[in-house]
C-alpha cells in the first residue's frame, strides 16, 4: 500500500505536506514531525459513511440513570465534580516522581468492592506493580493487572475482562501496530487515545490515562490530545515537598475551579481534609518578613503563608526569585511598593516563597505579598493575629475580591483576631464573632497598620 508524508507538529497537532522551522499553527520552533500515513486511510475518512448516524431529540435523551463513580478519595471527587462520570476519559498529568502511578493504585484498591477494574502498565511489569502494591498496603481482589503496549492486545483484554475501570498507563508508552511511527509519537498518541475514547464512550466504562510532561511542564503529546479527553488533571509539587496539589486544567462536567491537597507518606498519598491548618504549621511567631493570606480555590477557601526575605544586593542588578507565585507579578508589586509606597526596594534583592509548596495564582494574594516584602525591608514584624487578602492595582489602591464569606469565616476559623482587606461593601455578610475587620483603601494605609510608620 502506497503512503505519503505529512508533517505534525509535536504540540498543537498541526499537519503539513512540507516542513517548516517554525509552526504556523502555534508559532514552536522545530516541533514537526515526519509521519507516513497510508493513502488509502485517507480517502477512507474522507468518504461518506455508509449508514448515516441516527440523530435523537434532546428531550428524548434521559440522564435519571447516570450516577457518578466515587474513587474512594475526597479531594479527588472535588475535582472531578463529585466522582468520575461512566464513559468518560481523564487524563492525569505531572513531573516524574510526584505520585501520579501511586495515586491511581490506590484508586484501585478503594473502588474495588463495587467495580471490575484493569489496571495496564506499558511501563512496569506486573511483578513490579505488586511490589508496589504490597507497599501501599493494596489488596487486589476485584483488580486485575496487564502488562501490555499494543492497543489491539489492549482492546482484546478489555473484550475479555469487561471492566468497568480502565488505567492505561502511560498512554505515551502505548502504540498501533499499523502505524509506521515509534511510541509516543503524536500520530501513535493520538490513534490510541482515540480508540480508548471510542471504548469508553461506547462501552460506557471509565478510563484513567496517565500522560508525560514535557520540559515545560506541559502534557507531551499534541495538543489535540487535551481536547479530545473529558478532563484534564494535572498533580502538582516538589519531590522534596510532602504536599501535592490536584487541580482541573479541563473539566466537561465539573468546575475547574477547585483543588485537591495531599500528603505523600510511605504508605502513598494521603488527604489532607483541612489544607490550611497544614500549610501554616511551624509558622514563626514575630518575625519579619512573613505575611498569611486566605486565597479561593473553587469552593474551597486555603490560608497560606507568603514569606519574603528583602536586602541589599552585592551586585549591579537585584536579583528577584520567586517560588509559589508568578514571577512577572513579583515585579509588579516591588513597582507599586517603591512608586506608590515609597520603598526603595529596587536596590535590593528579594526572595518570595509561598510555604508548603503550594502555588498562588490569584490577584487576592498581591497583599500578602507587599506586606510581606515591605515587612522584611523594614525589619519589623507584623502582628500574628493578623489575616490579610485584597488585589493590589497599579495606582497603590486596594481592590474588591470575590468569596469574602468564605474567606473570612476560614480566616476567623483558624483563630486570627483581625482581617486586612479592601474598603468593599460588607453588609450584607455574616461576620463570625471574635473577628474584626479592617477595610483599607491602598497599599500605604495596610503598611502603616500591619507594620508601622
Amino acid at each position: 500500500m502506497k503512503s505519503k508524508t505529512q508533517f505534525v507538529c509535536g504540540d498543537c497537532g498541526y499537519s503539513s505536506a512540507k516542513w517548516y522551522g517554525k509552526c504556523p499553527g502555534c508559532g514552536a520552533w522545530n516541533t514537526m514531525e515526519e509521519i507516513s500515513v497510508p493513502a488509502e486511510s485517507a480517502r477512507r475518512s474522507s468518504s461518506a459513511p455508509a449508514e448515516p448516524a441516527k440523530a435523537v431529540s434532546l428531550q428524548e435523551i434521559s440522564t435519571a440513570d447516570e450516577a457518578r463513580i466515587r474513587t474512594g478519595f475526597s479531594e479527588l471527587d472535588r475535582v472531578l465534580g463529585g466522582g468520575a462520570v461512566c464513559g468518560s476519559v481523564v487524563l492525569v498529568g505531572g513531573e516524574p516522581g510526584i505520585g501520579k502511578s501511586t495515586l491511581l493504585l490506590q484508586i484501585c484498591d478503594r473502588m474495588q468492592g463495587v467495580n471490575r477494574i484493569l489496571y495496564i502498565s506499558g511501563e512496569e511489569s506486573v511483578r513490579q506493580i505488586r511490589l508496589r502494591a504490597d507497599r501501599l498496603g493494596v489488596k487486589g481482589e476485584r483488580l486485575k493487572l496487564c502488562a501490555e503496549t499494543s492497543i489491539d492486545r489492549i482492546r482484546a483484554v478489555i473484550a475479555k475482562e469487561e471492566p468497568d475501570f480502565i488505567i492505561v498507563d502511560s498512554v505515551q508508552t502505548v502504540y498501533c501496530p499499523e502505524i509506521n511511527s515509534a511510541p509516543g509519537s503524536v500520530t501513535q498518541i493520538r490513534e490510541c487515545t482515540m480508540q480508548l475514547m471510542q471504548i469508553a464512550k461506547g462501552e460506557g466504562r471509565t478510563v484513567f490515562i496517565v500522560g508525560h510532561v514535557n520540559k515545560e511542564g506541559t502534557i507531551a503529546g499534541p495538543k489535540i490530545l487535551e481536547h479530545m479527553v473529558d478532563c484534564v488533571l494535572s498533580l502538582e509539587g516538589e519531590k522534596f515537598v510532602a504536599y501535592r496539589i490536584l487541580r482541573s486544567a479541563k473539566n466537561r462536567f465539573g468546575s475547574t475551579d477547585e483543588v485537591g491537597v495531599f500528603e505523600m507518606l510511605s504508605s502513598g498519598l494521603s488527604e489532607v481534609e483541612n489544607p490550611s491548618a497544614s500549610l501554616l504549621s511551624g509558622r514563626p511567631a514575630q518575625v519579619p518578613g512573613t505575611c498569611v493570606t486566605c486565597i479561593a480555590e473553587g469552593s474551597r477557601p486555603i490560608l497560606s503563608e507568603v514569606q519574603a526575605l528583602v536586602a541589599p544586593t552585592a551586585f549591579g542588578n537585584a536579583r528577584r526569585t520567586a517560588a509559589g507565585l508568578d514571577y512577572s507579578r513579583l515585579y509588579l508589586l516591588l513597582a507599586v511598593l517603591e512608586k506608590r509606597a515609597g520603598l526603595p526596594v529596587g536596590a535590593c534583592d528579594a526572595y518570595v516563597n509561598v510555604v508548603g509548596g503550594f502555588r498562588i495564582d490569584e490577584p487576592a494574594s498581591d497583599l500578602a505579598v507587599a506586606l510581606a516584602v515591605a515587612s522584611s525591608f523594614r525589619d519589623r514584624a507584623i502582628p500574628g493575629d493578623i489575616a490579610v487578602f485584597g488585589e493590589l492595582g497599579l495606582t497603590g489602591e486596594l481592590r474588591a475580591v470575590s468569596s469574602l464569606s468564605q474567606r473570612i469565616s476560614e480566616i476567623a476559623r483558624l483563630g486570627f483576631r483581625r482581617c486586612v482587606m479592601p474598603d468593599q461593601q460588607t453588609s450584607h455578610l455574616h461576620i463570625p464573632d471574635g473577628i474584626e475587620l479592617i477595610k483599607l483603601k491602598n497599599i500605604t494605609e495596610c503598611i502603616e497598620y500591619c507594620i508601622g510608620k
